[in-house]
């Protein structure tokens, strides 16, 4: 076994502790990277309030990070050491299911393996994130980090930004699309850059009059309230493509009435029951869908787009020792718009 060091949830109180940690030796497709930054995401909130109420198990959160290669298993032949990589909530799935077979290992049938709190589908041990200095992982779930891209705000590419990447790509977004983004958070500000990159018209609706200006710095053409009626009525049948990144439980009801007749409202923040009335579907011909991570071209695919139009994550930057003041801020959106934290005063 390898031994580094990380942040591990302790389940008698909210706060995480540093201590030593247990990896895998090398598999032979095995590569273990470094790891120089991690971002801090809403679900790590939430596996660690889960975590706090059964207690069973370790937990170290984390599941979106670069880092450097510094060793590979003897049949690896994509990576070498001092390579950059990105490693995302997806560590393993069964390869064989119709999902993986398509490429979407993130809807394995058999569930795929996540970066922490999941099972490792050979010994059975379970995953344990990124909040560490070294993670071990197969190497066709690593992906190379592009050249120009800063690593610490690509870092939460691998989840907020695949999050919203793909059904940007599956509902066909480019050029003379409108699409719009309800919610400017993690998720938000990275759907209002990636659209606006692929050439849509795209607005941000949200309840904050005062983020209006924040929003058209990332590249919104338009800004609408979501509290003022005139201007949500000013929308209505409007948009293509709806992104909705709200995080906590919301009606869906305004937000499909500003989908335009054949559109798609996808539903990303609350992944929780949702009510809907037919009705609202039914008038216009609308859509209702939903999305989560992605598969390994399509992260792929999204590195690079980044790459060629220099999109990362805007961050706030913090040393790996203030992981609990992060997710304090975090769980008061006190973040504009994602944490990531600096792990190299794990040393």
């Amino acid at each position: 076994m390898r031994t580094t060091t990380g942040w591990q949830a302790d389940p008698s109180t909210d706060a995480l502790r540093r201590t030593s940690l247990q990896r895998r030796d090398l598999r032979p497709d095995d590569v273990a990277v470094r790891v120089d930054y991690c971002g801090v995401c809403h679900s790590d909130l939430h596996a660690l309030r889960a975590h706090k109420n059964d207690g069973d198990g370790i937990l170290v959160p984390g599941h979106e990070f670069t880092g450097t290669v510094s060793e590979v298993g003897d049949a690896v032949t994509d990576f070498a050491p001092g390579d950059l990589v990105a490693v995302g909530n997806i560590v393993d799935s069964c390869g064989t299911c119709p999902m993986c077979r398509a490429d979407q290992e993130n809807f394995c049938r058999e569930f795929p393996t996540l970066t922490y709190g999941g099972r490792d589908r050979r010994d059975g041990a379970t995953t344990l994130g990124g909040y560490s200095r070294e993670y071990v992982v197969r190497e066709r779930f690593a992906h190379h980090l592009p050249s120009g891209l800063d690593p610490a705000g690509a870092a939460p590419l691998l989840c907020a930004g695949i999050t919203v990447w793909e059904p940007l790509q599956a509902l066909g977004v480019g050029p003379g699309s409108t699409v719009a983004v309800a919610g400017l958070g993690g998720l938000g500000h990275l759907a209002v850059k990636l659209a606006a990159a692929l050439g849509a018209t795209t607005s941000v609706i949200s309840r904050t009059p005062d983020k209006a200006a924040e929003a058209r710095s990332l590249g919104a053409a338009g800004f609408v309230v979501s509290t003022d009626a005139d201007q949500m009525e000013a929308v209505r049948d409007r948009f293509d493509v709806v992104i909705d990144t709200i995080s906590a439980p919301h009606d869906l009801t305004s937000y499909l009435r500003t989908v335009a007749m054949d559109g798609t409202l996808s539903h990303l923040g609350h992944l929780g029951p949702v009510t809907v009335n037919a009705t609202d579907l039914l008038i216009g011909r609308k859509k209702l869908s939903s999305a989560g991570s992605g598969g390994r071209p399509s992260t792929a695919a999204m590195l690079r787009f980044c790459a060629q139009h220099n999109i990362t994550a805007d961050i706030e930057l913090l040393p790996s020792s203030q992981v609990n003041t992060a997710l304090e801020r975090l769980d008061h959106n006190d973040v504009r718009y994602r944490f990531v934290l600096d792990m190299s005063d794990l040393d």
